[in-house]
């Protein structure tokens, strides 16, 4: 071997060296630090205060105590959720950034107008947190007993009954559009802007119907002041004795809300399991799961391959009802 030859040996073999010592210290980093390291961001697409909000801190908290690290809420209002999300889905596919969303903004405003991202390209489902039902209800002083009184009203006057929602794409919008269709009658549609508006509008009389959430709706029938005539569930809910299911009344109908925790797409599997089993523990547990219940929730824990079918089901579902029914982003 020439000298120059051995030069070029040591060269490789130094280089060689140097390779294994960054593999085994990448390995032995992984195993000192692994996932989670340092503070997960954890983004509420809306403002402070509402549900969703309430539902972020309270698993930010337990995520928090089970990892060790801070889960640190972050509200990005805007667009009607889309500023938020985007921020997520154009995030390092980490694990250290999240978004926790509820059913209708996070499917249907994909829909409704074009979004700087698409929901199950960019983003990968982790875990559906929480479920609710949404319930239709008519002022108590209406004289309306049931949805066969609403449904004869309607085809009666088409188009002269009114119904409030929190503006256009909301929840109280979608699901009133789906019972609508169903029930096959016209109802006119005035948004307002937020949930309190539009309950309000309800209880003084100024609108008929509103198609609004459990946690909205029973304290003001506990209250005497609304009438309700139908849930959008399928199973009949226990706080709401004798009132109909939309799946019992119109089969094949029935469509849960839900809140979930979606990570930028190509987060690595193994940490979205590990953020999954760490949801479902919390939300599951006693402290978690009494604090949604107070809040008319379900506690869920839904798993990543569940949830995405979901929420594919869901888009779909959604999706349909707003190109039946025309719906046009505001």
């Amino acid at each position: 071997m020439n000298m120059k030859t051995a030069a070029l040996v040591k060269r490789w073999s130094l280089s060689s060296l140097v390779v294994l010592a960054l593999g085994w210290t990448a390995v032995s980093n992984a195993q000192v630090n692994p996932y989670p390291n340092r503070p997960i961001k954890l983004v509420v697409p809306f403002v402070p205060g509402g549900t969703l909000d309430v539902v972020a801190r309270l698993l930010g908290k337990n995520l928090s105590e089970a990892f060790g690290q801070a889960v640190i809420v972050d509200n990005k209002a805007g667009a009607g959720g889309v500023v938020g999300v985007d921020y997520v889905a154009k995030s390092a596919p980490d694990g250290y950034t999240l978004v926790l969303n509820s059913a209708t903004p996070m499917v249907t405003v994909v829909s409704l107008q074009k979004t700087p991202y698409e929901l199950l390209r960019d983003l990968s489902p982790v875990s559906q947190v929480s479920t609710f039902d949404y319930v239709l209800s008519v002022n108590a002083k209406s004289g309306i007993q049931n949805m066969q009184d609403l449904v004869q009203l309607a085809k009666k006057q088409p188009g002269k009954l009114n119904y409030a929602s929190a503006g256009t794409g909301s929840g109280q919008h979608m699901y009133m559009e789906l019972a609508k269709s169903v029930a096959g009658i016209q109802l006119q549609h005035i948004p307002y802007k937020g949930n309190g508006p539009a309950m309000q509008a309800l209880l003084a009389g100024e609108v008929d119907l509103i198609f609004d959430t459990m946690l909205g709706i029973l304290p003001q029938v506990q209250g005497g002041k609304l009438k309700p005539l139908m849930t959008s569930s399928a199973k009949p809910i226990a706080a709401l004795s004798g009132v109909p299911t939309m799946e019992s009344l119109y089969p094949g109908s029935s469509i849960q809300g839900w809140h979930g925790i979606f990570a930028p797409a190509a987060t690595p599997k193994e940490v979205v399991a590990l953020l999954a089993d760490a949801i479902k523990k919390a939300v599951n547990g006693h402290e978690m799961g009494s604090k949604l219940k107070e809040l008319g929730l379900e506690p869920s824990g839904m798993g990543p391959d569940a949830f995405y079918e979901t929420v594919k089901r869901d888009q779909e579902r959604w999706g349909k009802v707003i190109r039946e029914n025309n719906i046009k982003a505001d």
